[in-house]
């Protein structure tokens, strides 16, 4: 009885271990595909892209990405979503960090998360450029179940860091899309300069250059400013305290 209850334990042990290589290998496989539909989408756009090519990237059967995507459309949105989670998934892991920062130094946070993720892939501009060049049913999509939740999140931090004076008054939305199209830059350009300048744009001296001048430039003159005047309105006099 002893003998059978360890053989049983044995078995269920061997079948765990076999399930959890088998979504192992599920995760690598649709992190594969998603990487190479990134890629094929940001190249060719929605409508010339294909499943095939997709596959012809991976190495991978084309049953198989039908399999877990079982259209274009059903993998172009899981793409989307993929790529919006890693950001967010940044923007979470830094949250506790700046739970009591101001709202300047949180937008700074959040922006460069975009910025860098960019950098590291810079299909996704190309990907997001495809779909937003006209209205489609696409766009009103990642509008609607990826980009609002994250404009939601911004919209407030950018309208409490102008209520501090730290921000020009624009409408948030607008300083928004600029901020987007300065994290986009290196990857948006990069081409264009790898042949005019002869430069790496993905080089990190000239990836963290250029960060440096953007939030100088966006998140730091306004807000030192703000700071240094806090400062020596702190360390006047007291009137009435007779110094």
């Amino acid at each position: 009885m002893v003998r059978g209850s360890r053989k049983s334990r044995e078995l269920k042990g061997a079948s765990r271990t076999r399930k959890r290589a088998e979504q192992t290998r599920s995760r690598a496989t649709r992190l594969s595909i998603l990487q190479a539909a990134l890629s094929e989408f940001a190249d060719k756009g929605f409508e010339a892209a294909s499943i095939r090519s997709i596959a012809e990237r991976t190495g991978l059967q084309h049953p198989l990405i039908t399999y877990h995507y079982p259209t274009k459309d059903a993998l172009w949105r899981a793409t989307a979503e993929h790529a919006f989670a890693q950001i967010r998934q940044t923007w979470d892991k830094s949250g506790p960090a700046l739970s009591d920062a101001a709202p300047i130094d949180q937008l700074r946070a959040e922006y460069r998360a975009v910025f860098y993720y960019t950098v590291a892939f810079p299909e996704f501009h190309r990907f997001m450029r495809q779909e937003a060049m006209y209205d489609n049913p696409r766009l009103r999509w990642v509008a609607e179940t990826v980009l609002a939740p994250l404009i939601d999140r911004l919209l407030p931090q950018i309208r409490a860091a102008q209520r501090d004076g730290d921000l020009p008054a624009i409408e948030p939305i607008v300083f928004h899309y600029m901020m987007i199209s300065l994290t986009a830059m290196l990857a948006g350009f990069g081409p264009e300069m790898r042949v005019t300048g002869r430069v790496r744009p993905q080089a990190r001296a000239i990836v963290d250059s250029y960060w440096r001048l953007v939030e100088s430039t966006v998140f730091g003159a306004r807000a030192n400013f703000r700071r240094a005047k806090e400062g020596r309105i702190r360390s006047r006099p007291n009137k009435d305290s007779g110094l």
